[in-house]
């Protein structure tokens, strides 16, 4: 199942299967802040500004995986970031080593572009995700906390 996988870089074509793949993925019930911020631009912003670091995952022309990322170039700081901003692969293909294999390729890259230290985020209750990520050898998880705050009347 996952040797028939190709990762490659996304094309405007597969704009519309990331989106939905992450519609999929990251539903208001499990994943709340998440849920609010991912929308079709998100998608487009991260292949408009930063195409080299958007990755696909296909299987038989369909999007079973994702990752859309960028660099922070800090002015007066030696040292320049990759940041994993978006990680989505499809439920029936996580457990298969596809997630390592694309993060692999988006380590790369990072590293091709001088990058010396990747930042990821995620839900301080999201297991699956720190599991995956102290895995590809990150450390020193840190709680952030989201709030939200309801406009108008009470």
């Amino acid at each position: 199942m996952i040797a028939d996988v190709t990762i490659r870089p996304m094309n405007i074509d597969d704009l519309p299967g990331v989106f939905h793949l992450g519609e999929e993925l990251f539903t208001l019930h499990q994943y709340p802040t998440l849920y609010r911020t991912w929308d079709e631009y998100e998608v487009l912003s991260f292949y408009s500004t930063d195409p080299e670091f958007c990755l696909v995952a296909t299987r038989q022309d369909n999007i079973v995986g994702f990752c859309l990322g960028t660099i922070i170039d800090k002015r007066n700081s030696p040292r320049k970031y990759g940041y994993l901003v978006w990680f989505g692969i499809d439920d029936s293909f996580q457990r298969t080593g596809l997630g390592t294999r694309i993060f692999g390729q988006f380590k790369n890259i990072l590293e091709e572009h001088g990058v010396t230290m990747m930042l990821v985020d995620t839900s301080a209750d999201n297991e699956k995700a720190l599991t995956f990520f102290k895995n590809q050898g990150f450390s020193s998880p840190r709680d952030h906390v989201y709030l939200s705050l309801r406009m108008g009347k009470n």
